[in-house]
C-alpha cells in the first residue's frame, strides 16, 4: 500500500469540476498522485488542470474554436475524444500515470470508452458513468478489461449518494493501480474460445497438454466480452496462435442478440495473420436473455435454458447454411493459416440423441455449405467423432504439433514427443 500511483483523472471540468476535484482529493488522501485532462468545450473551470480542453483540441489537430464551429455537439465532443485518446496514449507512452478515471453522461461515458479502448490491457480503466450498464453500449465499444460505476444520484452537483460512489471509485482505480500486474506471459501465449464444461469440454484436456508442451494458455468465456477480449489480444498480436473452437457468438452477433462480441469476431486474428485452428463449437444455437421477449422469428423454438441470464435457442437448417457461408466469409479472408476442424456427430452437449438441440440433416445442411464456401487455403479435417470427445482435442492437438514442426507456431524450450496426458 505503500507504493506512489498516479491516476489519469478525465472529465469535462466546466461542468463537473466539483465531483472531478473530490476523486482528486480521495486518490491524494489515499497516498495516490492524480494529473487531470479536461474535456470541456464551451465552458471554462476555475479548478486547475494538467491538460486543458485546449491541450486535447490541440493532440486533435485542431483549436477549441474549431472544435464548437465543428457542427453540433456530437462533432465537437468527437473531436475532443480523438484528442483526449491522442493525448492519454502519449501520457501512458512516458509512464506518467498508472491508471485511469473518467466520469460522465452519455457524452462523457462515449468519450470515456474511445481512450479507454486506446490504453493497452493492463492499464486500470473505471469509467464513473450515468449509464453504466445500459444496453445501448454496444459491445464493440467495451474494452475488455474496463470496470463501469453507475454514478446514481450525481448528476449536477455533489450529494451523499455522488460523494459515496465517487470516494468507492477513486479507491478503486487506485487500489487496482497498486495491484495490477500487466499480462507479460514467460512463455508462449495461446487462447481458446470455449464455454462451460456443461457445453463444450475439449479445453479439459487441450489445456494440460498444451502447457506440457510449454506454452501458456489463455481460455476465453466465449459469451460477449470474453471474445471482445479474444479479439482484442490476438488483433495485437499477443497470441501466438488460437483454437477458435466455439462460435456461438458469432452467430449471436449474426442473429441480433446483445449477447455478442462485437462486428470484427472471427476476424481479427486473421487479420494480423495469427494461426487459427477453428470449429463450429455450438454454431447450431443462439444466445438469448432469458428475461428478454424472444423476436417472433424465434418463437417456439426448441431451447435449452441455461440460468436467469442466458437461453440457447436453435437454429433451422437455413439459417445454419447462412452462418456456415459467413463463417467462411471471414476465415477466407484471413491471412495467416486456417485449419478448419468439422466434428460430423454434434458441436456442442445438446447436440446429442435425445437432446434438445439434435438435428442431425440440419448439421449436414451446415457442413454442405461450410465445404462449399469455404476457400482452398483453408485446410480442413472432417472427423466421425462428438467435439466433446476425445478424438476431436487429440485431432486438434495433431494439427498444432504440425504447425509447431512446420514453424508456423513457435516452439517452446519443452516442445518435442510428449506422451500424451489425455
Amino acid at each position: 500500500m505503500t507504493q506512489t500511483k498516479t491516476i489519469l483523472i478525465i472529465g469535462t471540468y466546466d461542468t463537473k469540476a466539483d465531483e472531478l476535484a473530490f476523486i482528486e482529493t480521495v486518490i491524494r488522501e489515499q497516498g495516490g498522485h492524480a494529473i487531470s485532462l479536461d474535456v470541456s468545450v464551451l465552458g471554462d473551470t476555475r479548478h486547475p488542470v494538467s491538460h486543458s480542453k485546449h491541450d486535447v483540441a490541440a493532440a486533435a489537430g485542431a483549436s477549441i474554436a474549431e472544435v464548437i464551429a465543428s457542427g453540433d455537439e456530437n462533432t465537437a465532443m468527437a473531436l475532443m475524444a480523438r484528442g483526449a485518446c491522442a493525448l492519454a496514449l502519449r501520457l501512458h507512452e512516458q509512464e506518467a500515470f498508472d491508471g485511469m478515471i473518467a466520469l460522465g453522461g452519455s457524452m462523457g461515458t462515449d468519450l470515456a470508452l474511445d481512450v479507454a479502448l486506446t490504453l493497452p490491457l493492463g492499464v486500470p480503466k473505471y469509467i464513473v458513468s450515468t449509464v453504466a450498464f445500459s444496453a445501448i453500449i454496444a459491445p464493440e465499444r467495451l474494452p475488455s478489461d474496463v470496470q463501469m460505476i453507475l454514478w446514481a444520484g450525481g448528476l449536477y452537483g455533489l450529494n451523499a449518494l455522488c460523494i459515496s460512489t465517487l470516494a468507492q471509485a477513486a479507491g478503486a482505480v487506485l487500489g487496482a493501480a497498486r495491484a495490477a500486474r500487466p499480462p507479460s506471459p514467460a512463455r508462449p501465449l495461446i487462447g481458446i474460445t470455449s464455454l462451460g464444461n456443461a457445453c463444450l469440454r475439449y479445453m479439459k484436456i487441450l489445456k494440460p497438454e498444451l502447457e506440457a508442451r510449454g506454452y501458456e494458455v489463455a481460455i476465453f468465456h466465449s459469451t460477449g466480452m470474453g471474445g471482445r477480449a479474444f479479439e482484442a489480444l490476438a488483433g495485437s498480436g499477443q497470441l501466438v496462435m488460437v483454437f477458435d473452437l466455439c462460435l456461438q457468438e458469432f452467430n449471436n452477433g449474426l442473429f441480433g442478440s446483445i449477447i455478442n462480441s462485437g462486428a470484427t469476431r472471427l476476424e481479427s486474428a486473421g487479420a494480423a495473420g495469427v494461426p487459427q485452428i477453428v470449429a463450429p463449437g455450438a454454431a447450431d444455437l443462439v444466445d438469448w436473455p432469458t428475461w428478454a421477449p424472444l423476436p417472433e422469428s424465434f418463437q417456439n423454438r426448441p431451447r435449452h435454458v441455461h440460468n436467469k441470464l442466458i437461453s440457447s435457442l436453435t437454429i433451422n437448417a437455413e439459417e445454419r447454411a447462412y452462418v456456415a457461408r459467413e463463417i467462411a466469409v471471414r476465415l477466407n479472408g484471413a491471412k495467416g493459416p486456417v485449419h478448419m476442424l468439422m466434428p460430423l456427430h454434434g458441436v456442442e452437449a445438446w447436440d446429442c440423441p435425445g437432446e434438445v438441440a439434435h438435428a442431425p440433416d440440419d448439421l449436414a445442411r451446415f457442413y454442405a455449405a461450410l465445404r462449399s464456401s469455404l476457400g482452398p487455403h483453408v485446410s480442413r479435417t472432417e472427423l466421425h467423432c462428438h467435439i466433446n470427445a476425445p478424438a476431436f482435442a487429440q485431432a486438434a492437438l495433431a494439427v498444432f504439433d504440425a504447425w509447431v514442426a512446420e514453424g508456423i507456431v513457435p516452439k517452446t524450450a519443452a516442445t518435442g514427443p510428449l506422451r500424451s496426458t489425455a
